[in-house]
């Protein structure tokens, strides 16, 4: 992953809402939600605002959407997710090992 890409997808989850709701996509696997279960997950009314949010965790790359009727879906992409994560700790403990390692999530486990 190049820096700038790191740099969008870590601007994108250093915002409080943002980072809910892609700790929300993440658990919701690779179906997604809709809208307004995000909304209701989150506790909040689905109006313009959690659009914004969900618009810059797009175009950060870290979630995707899709139409279904009337209905928008977003789900995380998890190879961002997971090229993000890997750049985050590639150098880790001067490639020394850092003790227990965590898998990181695809979508067929996180389903």
């Amino acid at each position: 992953m190049e820096s700038k890409l790191a740099v969008a997808a870590l601007g994108a989850l250093a915002h409080e809402t943002r980072l809910e709701v892609f700790r929300l996509l993440v658990r919701a696997g690779a179906g997604g939600l809709s809208v307004g279960r995000i909304a209701e997950g989150l506790g909040v009314e689905a109006n313009g605002r959690l659009s914004f949010h969900l618009k810059e965790l797009v175009g950060a790359g870290l979630a995707v959407s899709r139409q279904e009727g009337r209905f928008i879906y977003y789900s995380t992409n998890y190879p961002v997710m997971n090229d993000l994560l890997r750049y985050l700790t590639e150098d880790c403990c001067g490639g020394l090992g850092c003790g227990e390692v965590v898998d990181a999530c695809s979508p067929e486990k996180c389903v």
